[in-house]
């Protein structure tokens, strides 16, 4: 009787998708949960030793999926690669795909590029799903109102031995973006103003939803740059529900639903909405007309402001706690508390990874940099070699060579900076990645995240620079 009024008690999206996949509980809470996709990267060959030490294969090879990424170069695509201890991780990426028989998406495959791309490119991310892959950002996938989050090396080998993983329910929060966002603000945006407003902590340990018409205005890139950036604040995943924008991405995808089967697909994910009346344990509004474009200056995602503002100054914190934080941060980034952002010169920018580096983020970069120079030199890495056809294809590559930056194969590059495309020791750059770590992308480097459309204005000034007003006329 208890489990039918539970069923028949409004549910929140997460809850759906929790209980579709729940397969045992324990009695401290830990629930088994099926997993319905799992991919791999060149990284992950530390938990296929664990399971070939155990004797063990792995359990579902047909909804296992490998793509080389994190490592591997963006220059000399095709050439042998420099580096013998990626070239290794890469071959056993490949040997342990032939070994097991799951899909590769490896160097040789025109479809190659980011996993968090790759995935919702092909059609393998859908709705409903439970996603897991051994890297944080593995939240993009929520975009589709899909339940996806990264899992460490241990848990990557017990899903690719049983293709389940335990995990203890996280807490529901909403976070609601109402009105319409104005010109020259995006994705990156909604995303870096909660985790300003909330703190690096603000969603710690919760599925996150997002709602509101502002958020059903993205388009699916837009979605999962937002979902790929709910980990910065703390999230365990972030999700929105599926639509008809949703649905008109994912029709005709290779790994989708084919056409005789579509309308059954369709009819189960419309079902996949938060019920009225649903609970959640936080909910934060915000409006979307308040959110200007963002640039952070120090060394975590929460560190960020509007492109109008300054430089916090230690001297007018609120405790003395955050006013050593604040200047620990400051000296690493080389700033002055009171300095204008507008002000603060750049050494280079870069433009892709898994936030930000689809089709639409190259052209919301080129509708700035078409017909203007860049002042600093810059890199454009594609999120997939499919990304980097396309923007070939619309001429978007040209804009770019002839700003003066660099356009280069699909990869992780400068986010990671393991894979040969680093920021040099004390050299400030403005990017469109999701984290500002000290040393994130290299040893000493300095990174200030925003927009795709705010790197281009950074490469064509210079420095730090509201794009709105070069847009005039554009958008």
């Amino acid at each position: 009787m208890n489990a039918l009024r539970s069923m028949k008690a409004p549910r929140a999206l997460f809850d759906k998708l929790w209980d579709a996949h729940e397969i045992h509980r324990r009695d401290d809470g830990g629930s088994l949960l099926w997993v319905d996709r799992h991919f791999v990267h060149e990284g992950s060959h530390h938990a296929f030793r664990k399971i070939a030490e155990r004797g063990q294969g792995v359990a579902e090879p047909r909804l296992t999926f490998g793509v080389a990424d994190h490592y591997v170069p963006t220059r000399g695509r095709g050439l042998r690669i420099a580096d013998p201890a990626i070239a290794r991780m890469v071959e056993t990426l490949s040997k342990n795909a032939a070994e097991h028989g799951f899909k590769l998406f490896g160097l040789d495959d025109p479809r190659q590029g980011i996993v968090h791309v790759v995935g919702p490119e092909q059609g393998i991310t859908l709705p409903g799903l439970l996603i897991n892959c051994g890297d944080s950002h593995t939240s993009t996938h929520g975009a589709f109102g899909a339940y996806a989050f990264g899992v460490g090396a241990t848990e990557v080998a017990h899903v690719l031995a049983t293709q389940t993983i335990w995990q203890k329910k996280p807490r529901r929060m909403l976070i609601r973006v109402d009105g319409k966002l104005l010109p020259g603000v995006s994705a990156k945006d909604i995303a870096l103003n909660w985790i300003a407003r909330l703190g690096a902590d603000g969603a710690r340990g919760c599925a996150i939803e997002y709602a509101g018409e502002a958020v059903r205005a993205l388009s699916m890139e837009g979605r999962m740059t937002l979902c790929n950036l709910s980990i910065e604040g703390g999230g365990r995943c972030g999700m929105v529900a599926p639509d008809e924008t949703t649905f008109a991405y994912l029709k005709g995808r290779p790994y989708a639903p084919p056409a005789h089967l579509w309308d059954v697909a369709i009819a189960d994910w419309a079902a996949l909405a938060t019920d009225d009346g649903a609970e959640f344990d936080r909910e934060v509004s915000l409006h979307a007309d308040e959110i200007a474009p963002i640039v952070t200056w120090g060394t975590s995602p929460e560190d960020a402001l509007p492109i109008t503002a300054s430089v916090p100054d230690p001297a007018t914190a609120a405790t003395e706690s955050d006013a050593q934080r604040i200047r620990a941060a400051l000296s690493y980034m080389g700033l002055k508390g009171g300095a204008p952002l507008e002000r603060i010169a750049v050494d280079q920018v870069f433009i892709g990874s898994c936030t930000n580096g689809r089709i639409e983020d190259l052209r919301a970069a080129a509708s700035v940099l078409a017909g203007r120079k860049a002042k600093v030199p810059g890199l454009v890495s594609p999120g997939s070699s499919l990304v980097k056809a396309q923007a070939e294809q619309e001429g978007l590559d040209r804009i770019f060579v002839e700003a003066g930056l660099e356009w280069a194969a699909s990869g992780c590059s400068m986010c990671v900076g393991m894979n040969g495309d680093i920021v040099a020791p004390g050299m400030r750059c403005a990017s469109t990645t999701n984290r500002n770590f000290r040393g994130r992308q290299g040893p000493g480097a300095r990174t200030h995240l925003m927009s795709p459309a705010m790197v281009a204005a950074a490469a064509v000034t210079g420095h730090l620079a509201d794009v709105r007003p070069m847009l005039a006329g554009r958008i």
